[in-house]
């Protein structure tokens, strides 16, 4: 049987081959320290990206201690992390910000406390804070921003009507937020979306061509002409709401629904005619300015009386519209924030939730609005 040779291997091949083993001891330990600390940061809820700066700035023994935090992560992630800031970013509410380190980072050399920038990040979106940051610090921060649907961009103009007026942080930012400190028709938004909850008033307008998704001609049993048209969701539920109201021996009918923004125009031009400009000013929407043109707007009437706030109609539909969503739109009570008279036949489709919602709690649409659908 031949014998098998052994390899000898030279004494400085030797000592390189445990020098190597050491290396690869070394590294191995320290990879597997390494990733032990990265596992224990992530596992608190830390990214990986955040878990390995962590670990290079040499702050993991204050992340652990102060466990879980969305805005701590967020600043290890950013190239704008400043350590100084550190405790502050700790303390400070996460918003999905893109530049939300950096606005941190600007809004304490401009000197907000910790409450005050909480504040501002939860009224206003990144470009807002963005713009505020840059700005000196205000004064008046938590009178206005104590309302919870008040927003960064109009703090100047709630200072301005709040002296102007002398109205309380509450009033201001209800109106100044519904543009009710600037002149009616003036600087308004277009709405051109049709929907359920949109709001068309003085500060609200349509465009001349815009026209209802869904509109229908009325089914002549249901309206004092055969010409009337409206939304047919609209329709749908003012059928349900006639229906139910002569079960009850009440007697409603539609007098008025769609007007085009042309069908305006002819309206506002007869009643100047008639009345005069100042009449129009007070009673009369301008072309685009009208409920009308949205097709969920009805002027209804009672088929046995004539007046219809004098009958026994308008008090039915003024305990049950809600449950067909309908509101009154237009109320005494009301006239200082709809900016229209009282027109106790005028009612609006906003769907059963809304309008439930709005009798509930005796508000206006404008007010609802603000508080839910502004955005």
């Amino acid at each position: 049987m031949k014998k098998i040779k052994k390899i000898k291997v030279k004494p400085k091949f030797g000592l390189f081959l445990k020098i190597l083993g050491v290396v690869f001891c070394i590294f191995l330990g320290v990879f597997l320290f390494y990733y032990k600390q990265v596992n224990d940061l992530k596992r608190l809820g830390y990214s990986n990206m955040a878990a390995k700066n962590i670990l290079f700035s040499f702050q993991k023994n204050y992340i652990m201690s102060v466990g879980e935090n969305a805005t701590l992560n967020a600043a290890f992630e950013s190239d704008d992390f400043v350590v100084d800031n550190l405790d502050t970013y700790r303390k400070i509410d996460y918003v999905p910000h893109k530049h939300f380190i950096k606005n941190i980072n600007q809004l304490v050399k401009v000197g907000y406390s910790v409450s005050d920038m909480n504040i501002i990040f939860a009224h206003g979106d990144d470009e807002a804070v963005t713009r505020f940051s840059k700005r000196e610090k205000v004064r008046y921060l938590e009178e206005f921003f104590s309302v919870d649907y008040a927003k960064l961009d109009l703090y100047d103009r709630y200072v301005k009507y709040s002296d102007d007026t002398g109205e309380d942080e509450n009033v201001t930012v209800l109106f100044v937020n519904l543009d009710m400190d600037l002149p009616d028709y003036s600087d308004s938004k277009l709405v051109d979306k049709f929907s359920i909850d949109m709001l068309v008033n003085k500060h609200h307008h349509l465009s001349e061509d815009f026209v209802p998704d869904d509109l229908i001609t009325i089914d002549s049993e249901y309206a004092s002409s055969d010409d009337l048209q409206c939304s047919h969701i609209a329709f749908n539920a003012f059928k349900k709401m006639s229906e139910a109201a002569s079960k009850e021996g009440y007697q409603i009918v539609i007098n008025s629904a769609y007007r085009s923004y042309a069908d305006q125009v002819e309206l506002s031009d007869v009643y100047l005619k008639s009345y005069g400009q100042e009449y129009v000013n007070k009673y009369v929407a301008k072309p685009g300015y009208s409920e009308h043109q949205t097709g969920l707007a009805f002027d209804i009437g009672s088929r046995t009386v004539n007046v219809f706030g004098n009958s026994k109609e308008y008090q039915w539909m003024q305990d049950h519209a809600h449950e067909y969503g309908f509101i009154h739109r237009f109320t005494k009570s009301y006239e200082f924030i709809t900016g229209f008279r009282s027109e106790p036949w005028h009612y609006r489709y906003v769907g059963v939730d809304i309008a439930t919602y709005m009798k509930e709690n005796n508000m206006s649409f404008e007010e609802y609005w603000a508080l839910f659908l502004d955005q």
